[in-house]
């Protein structure tokens, strides 16, 4: 539903409703939704936040291979939440912490054996 407006210099400029631009707070948190209840797979407490790229690897290695909730191997289970984990977290992530989650990909590569 659009409404045709004019602007200041006299043009005509669409606009949208109210109830239009605005999502549905279920729509909004759907990463949220994701990591509680999807079939991807269980992780360890604040994994993400750990100190050292190796230890995100090695818990992440470990949850994939222990959870029955993963419908991919184990590699793809571990690598998809790592990059879920970095695209959710968006500008919100700071540089440090993104360049250690970096890291962590490639030393699940290495985990894996696929380097």
């Amino acid at each position: 539903m659009s409404a045709k407006r004019k602007t200041a210099s006299g043009t005509a400029r669409r606009t949208r409703s109210t109830s239009a631009r605005r999502r549905p707070a279920s729509k909004r948190r759907w990463s949220a939704n994701v990591t509680e209840h999807s079939d991807a797979m269980d992780l360890e407490s604040r994994v993400f936040t750990r100190g050292s790229p190796q230890s995100i690897a090695r818990s992440l290695k470990r949850s994939a291979n222990r959870s029955k909730r993963r419908k991919g191997t184990p590699y793809q289970s571990a690598m998809s939440m790592l990059n879920f984990y970095i695209n959710r977290a968006g500008r919100n992530l700071p540089a440090s912490q993104k360049q250690r989650l970096q890291k962590a990909k490639a030393e699940l590569r290495k985990e894996f054996g696929r380097a």
